[in-house]
């Protein structure tokens, strides 16, 4: 494809690595993104662009590079489409909620509408005497334990509803509306209790508390504190320290598939679930925990997912209502959730705001960086309670920096709570930190890319958390970025047309991370007389391409067709162990297991062949099925003969092969220190934004990115992950907030919400950059998150390179910005020995 932008928006010329070129025309009726009434026309009520109207104007090819390492593998390395694809663009793929089957009853949970508020009473008599319903349940007539991470939580709330969409009751019938109808008539008696939406508000003496039967602090839910070297004294050898306050919103991850979860008894008693979520085996153990049931009498089946971007990781109420529900009604019971509670009743992205100071010698080496973190928790702990965590990474590994502390504190608030929705604390951490460098190089008149470069992480090194750094190619993602946007000569120089460049760099864990004991994943390869090779993995598909990659591994270790190999992964009597799907670790961990699996029955399958070829196992190779030996053309033997060869002799042996791997990673101890990841990924972002002066409105005009993707399993998948990932980050940057008044959401539904269509994806230059991981399989590294992680910092930071206001928030609205352009605010900056004072936050 030429080096070139097939379209871009608006302008007439658009910048490649071979230097300026003029622009081809928008596509016919695509609009343009400039000033004036026409612009401002195009902002909803909420102050959100209006959908198709981000600041982009047609779609977009792309272009992809990649800079590859020769190797002659067959299959590894080639483009290859998703094997699931046909089935879901045909409409053959069957989700959760397409499913029939006898008896099938309708869920529907009674929500609380109060932010915080005492349950004084519910009477479900006129709902349980209603023709059609089957069960009727909430609190006073169930078993339930609490869940979570805290054990804060209980399925159906019984004395304090804590947040708008608590479950209070919860009904079974034969069809959604009289599940409705039954609803409408449960009775509930609440008396109001003074609530708190704002973190810092909930931090204050005489704060409501959220959780008095909690043994804790206020509304603290817990603390993360880490420190390595002497700050006081890096404070003193500091040329310049830089200091910001940086925050960002409650977030949806929004998946097209909402929440759906079947549950139903056998005659036996044994409990089948059809759920869309990650962690199979762990929501098996959640279910039999909370709901005093014997988990080896449930069986957790996953159907194919429809998007969940981490937000179908966690077991939610529902579920377990779902399963007190069908135990009630002694009938199968679906619950499938409406957008709306998609929005107010499962996880979101927790608001997290940094006060970070960082600090560095007049050469530019840094020497500290001290960050102070606020998460609003909402009302309870699940997965989203640790996502500082992995902000603790960015601030003491992301680049080489000697001395660093973190400082944080989850807060409970009467809101939705936060989960583990992509990037995972990454993004918002990443806001802070990448801003400041760039903050940090035009106080040392230094180029923020070669700041970036002269501190940047190398192979070999060992942060301060004790992350072990193998394979990295940051310096090669920022140097590829830095020359195809053609920054050394545009950035700082297109301020007159309100236009600017910015950067940004990431590391994220890329080879599992050891939350629990155990990081592995299990594998199983079975080879029948046809020659089809079924592999069963303990992992999942989530509509990542992750089958695809597997399918690919076992092709190339077996050495033969890729379309030989099926995957199947979808049900806990039958697949292997696996810890669950997250943090970018399914091609590393679950394609190990896989590799390994695959290698012992490809020694099984020559073992076989020898026989017949009368040559030593050892001496024999095999690629696209055929077994042969290197410098005898006659002497090649089919694959499926040699199985068919084992499974038809006297003392026949079928092939079929296990193996289970855990990546050789540290959990963390009590100071956070341990190398939780065998392998990290790097990346590097260069945005390139347009302000109208007049409206506010920010267009993203193109993003060239550049990932170390260790070896791309599938390149097509990489690329298609990092797009995606940066769209959603695009959202994040621009549009993507859940507003919160009086404890609710004003609009939860898609049209307001502002997520990005493929009509705001702007044009993205995707390098793959391939180091090799020692570790990983083919040298594969994980990639799923790290495309989302970087857009809100690199589009802010261009937009201050575009207009000199630094925003300190996202996403980065229209009025907001108008504002800040109007009222001269810039970025505050102070020099070694003055105190940080805190005006600079907004």
């Amino acid at each position: 494809m030429p080096s070139r932008w097939r379209c871009a928006a608006g302008g007439s010329r658009v910048w490649t690595d071979r230097g300026w070129k003029r622009r081809t025309p928008p596509l016919t009726g695509a609009g343009t993104a400039g000033s004036g009434p026409e612009s401002q026309s195009r902002l909803n009520a909420h102050g959100v662009p209006a959908r198709g109207s981000i600041g982009l104007t047609c779609h977009y090819i792309l272009k992809h590079t990649r800079r590859s390492m020769r190797s002659d593998y067959a299959v590894v390395g080639k483009r290859i489409p998703k094997l699931d694809a046909p089935d879901k663009v045909t409409g053959r793929t069957v989700y959760a909620d397409d499913l029939k089957m006898s008896g099938l009853l309708t869920g529907a949970i009674k929500r609380s509408p109060h932010p915080h508020a005492r349950i004084l009473s519910v009477d479900v008599s006129a709902a349980e005497a209603l023709p059609g319903v089957y069960a009727v349940i909430h609190a006073g007539n169930v078993t339930q334990r609490p869940f979570g991470f805290g054990h804060d939580n209980i399925p159906l709330k019984d004395r304090v509803a804590r947040c708008v969409g608590d479950e209070v009751a919860a009904v079974a019938a034969v069809d959604a509306a009289t599940a409705q109808r039954a609803l409408d008539l449960i009775r509930v008696d609440y008396e109001l209790l003074p609530a708190v939406d704002d973190p810092f508000e909930a931090l204050q003496p005489g704060a409501p508390r959220i959780h008095d039967e909690l043994d804790i602090e206020g509304n603290v839910s817990m603390e993360w504190n880490f420190q390595t070297g002497d700050l006081a004294e890096a404070e003193q050898r500091s040329a310049v320290i830089v200091s910001g306050s940086y925050s960002s919103p409650q977030a949806a991850p929004a998946p097209i598939e909402t929440h759906v979860v079947i549950a139903g008894f056998d005659a036996d008693g044994d409990l089948e679930v059809i759920s869309p979520v990650h962690m199979v085996f762990m929501y098996r153990k959640e279910l039999a925990d909370c709901l005093g049931l014997d988990w080896r009498r449930i069986t957790v089946r996953q159907p194919p997912v429809g998007g969940s971007f981490g937000g179908k990781i966690d077991i939610d109420a529902h579920d377990f209502i779902a399963v007190m529900l069908a135990r009630a009604a002694r009938r199968p019971v679906k619950l499938a959730m409406s957008r709306e509670e998609e929005f107010t009743g499962t996880r979101t992205r927790q608001p997290i705001h940094f006060r970070l100071r960082t600090g560095a010698a007049a050469d530019g080496t840094l020497l500290f960086r001290h960050a102070e973190v606020v998460s609003d928790n909402g009302a309870y702990n699940a997965w989203g309670s640790h996502a500082l965590l992995v902000a603790m990474n960015t601030v003491t590994s992301m680049y080489r920096v000697g001395t660093s502390r973190l400082a944080a504190k989850v807060v409970y608030t009467n809101k939705n709570y936060g989960g583990s929705v992509r990037g995972f604390g990454n993004p918002q951490a990443t806001f802070a930190v990448e801003q400041q460098m760039e903050e940090l190089a035009d106080v040392l008149g230094m180029d923020p890319m070669d700041l970036r470069l002269k501190n940047a992480n190398r192979p070999g090194d060992v942060t301060p958390q004790g992350l072990e750094i193998t394979s990295c190619g940051l310096s090669e993602c920022l140097e590829t970025v830095r020359r195809k946007s053609g920054w050394d000569q545009r950035r700082g120089r297109m301020r007159r047309q309100h236009r600017g460049l910015g950067a940004a760099a990431y590391v994220h864990v890329g080879g599992g991370a050891r939350i629990y004991g155990s990081d592995g994943c299990g594998a199983m390869i079975k080879i029948d007389d046809s020659g089809r090779v079924a592999l069963i993995s303990g992992s999942s598909e989530l509509g990542q391409g992750s089958e695809t990659a597997l399918a690919m591994i076992v092709a190339e270790t077996l050495g033969v067709p890729l379309e030989a190999v099926s995957v199947s992964h979808d049900d806990t009597d039958v697949k292997p162990w696996d810890v669950g799907v997250h943090a970018s670790r399914t091609t590393f961990v679950a394609g190990n297991a896989a590799r390994m699996a695959a290698a012992k029955a490809r020694d099984e399958l020559l073992e076989g062949a020898a026989e017949v070829l009368d040559r030593p196992a050892r001496s024999l190779t095999i690629r696209d099925g055929v077994i042969s030996v290197p410098g005898e053309p006659t002497a090649t033997l089919r694959y499926e003969k040699a199985v068919r060869r084992r499974l038809l002799r006297e003392g026949s042996s079928i092939i079929m092969t296990s193996a289970f791997y855990d990546p050789p990673t540290q959990r963390q101890d009590e100071n956070y220190v341990g190398n939780i990841s065998a392998s990290y990924g790097f990346g590097a972002h260069v945005a390139e934004i347009e302000v109208d002066p007049d409206t506010g409105m920010v267009r993203v005009l193109g993003l060239w990115a550049a990932h170390d993707v260790g070896r791309a399993i599938n390149p097509m998948s990489c690329e298609g992950q990092i797009e995606g990932g940066a769209v959603m980050g695009v959202g994040l940057a621009l549009s993507e907030e859940l507003p919160v008044e009086d404890g609710r959401f004003p609009a939860p539904n898609l049209h307001d919400y502002g997520m990005p269509t493929t009509m705001d994806a702007p044009p993205i230059d995707v390098t793959l950059i391939e180091t090799a991981d020692e570790l990983g399989p083919f040298g594969a590294k994980g990639i799923g998150e790290g495309g989302i992680i970087l857009p809100p910092a690199a589009i802010a930071n261009a937009v201050a390179d575009a207009v000199g206001v630094r925003p300190r928030s996202y996403p980065i609205r229209p009025w907001k910005l108008r504002r800040w352009i109007e009222t001269g605010e810039r970025s505050h900056v102070d020099k070694h020995p003055h105190p940080v004072p805190d005006e600079n936050a907004r």
